[in-house]
């Protein structure tokens, strides 16, 4: 009689393996359902869309199958681009996302380097650098349009009475004509306004990153730069920056992200008026007050297609350098 057969040690660990990757992929699927649901489906969606002749009023009866009877056409993509101020409020975007988020950023690296020594009230000025950060946004717009306003506005009053700055109107006068030097222009005065209200409402974000990040950096390194003789100023430069490169490359890339699709804070400032549309108030534009839903899906697919280029970039040239 022969003996049993008896399973190899190969065998077992493929059937171990094989017991570990289903397992795996149990626990995976509750989150690959919700990445299709909630990511994947509305990006097909919203393809299908901008690729057909659509009236606000058709949405109702769309369907995932509606195309077999309309037909494709890139006919929205042509009309978005086609517009003449396209280019003007892609660029006007991106000055936006840009500015918004060097500003945030450096302003929150310049509170972090304020808080970084400790001082009588240090723990109430933490607290109330947060504040404009968790103020709902409707205050914050309602605080900024009252301060700004022509008539009533702390910000005229206090200028016409310590300069005699004629009334201003910061958030409804598109551009603001100076002279300085012999060199004439025009200063866009509400665009500027709308970076600066992203610059104040976002910076307690970075400052929390990097104030966190300079918190691990050893103290050795300064001990050793002011053994070397170095000042402040280049402990900075030859410590502090180098040291907090990566997180401020991350933060920049995500202020960007976030200020390329902000619609909120320019439309509840502006509207989007006085030369400061961009991108996403033109979106709702398309949709809404021109009853375009095609056109507006086919132009928030161009925006996802500039960011998807500026996570190319990060990946390319900064994610690889964190990791090394």
């Amino acid at each position: 009689m022969t003996a049993p057969a008896t399973p190899t040690t190969g065998g077992l660990l493929r059937t171990e393996r094989s017991r570990e990757a289903r397992t795996a992929y149990t626990l995976l699927l509750p989150a690959i359902i919700v990445l299709v649901a909630l990511v994947f489906i509305p990006i097909l969606w919203n393809v299908l869309i901008g690729l057909q002749h659509l009236r606000l009023l058709d949405l109702r009866s769309f369907g995932p199958l509606s195309f077999l009877e309309n037909g494709l056409t890139f006919d929205n993509f042509a009309l978005v681009l086609s517009q003449g101020d396209f280019w003007v409020t892609v660029l006007r975007t991106v000055v936006y996302a840009t500015l918004g988020a060097g500003f945030s950023i450096a302003l929150g690296l310049w509170a972090a380097l304020a808080m970084s020594k400790p001082f009588r009230g240090r723990g109430i000025v933490r607290a109330l650098l947060l504040l404009p950060y968790v103020t709902p946004v409707i205050a914050a717009t309602f605080t900024w349009k009252t301060m700004l306003s022509p008539q009533y506005g702390a910000l005229n009053a206090w200028g016409s009475a310590l300069f005699g700055m004629p009334r201003t109107d910061f958030l409804g006068q598109g551009s603001l004509p100076f002279d300085v030097l012999g060199v004439q222009g025009r200063f866009p005065l509400s665009f500027a306004m709308v970076i600066a209200f992203e610059a104040w409402r976002y910076f307690p974000f970075a400052y929390i990153f990097i104030q966190a990040r300079m918190q691990a950096i050893p103290g050795s390194l300064y001990e050793a730069a002011r053994v070397d003789g170095a000042t402040i100023r280049q402990q900075f430069r030859h410590v502090t920056l180098p040291s907090l490169s990566g997180v401020l490359v991350l933060l920049f890339l995500l202020r960007f992200i976030w200020n390329f699709n902000d619609f909120t804070n320019i439309f509840l400032l502006t509207g989007g008026q006085s030369g400061t549309q961009v991108i996403a108030v033109e979106i709702y534009h398309w949709l809404i007050a021109r009853n375009n839903p095609g056109a507006a899906a086919a132009l928030s697919l161009l925006l996802a297609g500039v960011l998807v280029v500026a996570l190319a970039i990060y990946f390319r040239f900064f994610a690889r350098k964190e990791d090394m």
